[in-house]
């Protein structure tokens, strides 16, 4: 697994955004994550190693991608085309792009993207409801090969039962939010989605509980630490045969 930031920095667009860790960590270091610009690895997916080879070997897999800003952002337009040449050129690896953004796909693909390239995977972010039906149509009407949802933070219980039914989404995954301002998340609310996920055999990870996780009536601060791991240890993650 690798990350690969083309570019930093980002606007928040919807409830999920609120207490974006960009924004909390730019702000520590006295930077405006509002800003957005090119970063030193743009050309990470092409950067070679002192013996010639690939930096990204084929052996990283998965290239997590933009994860300090959104693929699909307005301010990349000028950049994104040659990130898809990268991205092109290096079918070797996995690229998973997770965006808020999933309106603006359309205008934002090569010309050569056809039906989707088989090693990219598009992950679609719905933290609520609303952001859900707005957003998991789209991701389901589009040519991509690959599609994943993720609900991260979750900030309301939410169905996604008439999107898994169509066979189009291959994994979904939860969790809550993290941060000293973060928002409760709770137990039923995962546990609804993970049901829904066994019931059509897709893939459900259960990645972190956030900093308050709410279950069996009582209300847990969890430290930053603990909250993937403990998350892991819940059993809640579901991976069919």
């Amino acid at each position: 697994m690798a990350i690969w930031n083309p570019w930093h920095g980002c606007h928040k667009i919807s409830p999920g955004c609120a207490n974006c860790y960009v924004y909390r960590r730019d702000e520590s270091v006295g930077r405006d994550a509002g800003v957005v610009t090119k970063t030193a690895d743009f050309d990470l997916p092409l950067k070679k190693n002192r013996r010639g080879g690939y930096k990204l070997s084929a052996e990283k897999g998965t290239v997590f991608t933009c994860m300090t800003s959104d693929f699909f952002l307005e301010d990349a337009d000028g950049w994104r085309q040659d990130c898809w040449d990268m991205i092109r050129e290096r079918a070797d690896l996995s690229f998973h792009i997770i965006t808020k953004r999933i309106d603006r796909f359309a205008q934002c693909v090569p010309p050569d993207w056809g039906d989707g390239w088989e090693h990219v995977t598009v992950c679609s972010t719905c933290e609520n409801q609303d952001r859900a039906d707005h957003r998991l149509p789209i991701l389901l009407s589009l040519p991509i090969k690959h599609r994943q949802v993720i609900s991260e933070p979750m900030l309301e219980e939410i169905t996604l039962e008439r999107y898994l039914e169509t066979g189009k989404i291959e994994h979904v995954v939860c969790g809550g939010e993290s941060g000293p301002a973060a928002r409760p998340c709770r137990v039923d609310w995962i546990l609804r989605v993970r049901s829904e996920c066994v019931r059509y055999g897709i893939p459900f990870t259960f990645k972190q509980t956030g900093a308050v996780f709410v279950k069996d009536g009582k209300t847990y601060h969890i430290d930053r630490r603990y909250q993937m791991a403990q998350a892991r240890k819940s059993g809640y993650s579901y991976y069919p045969d």
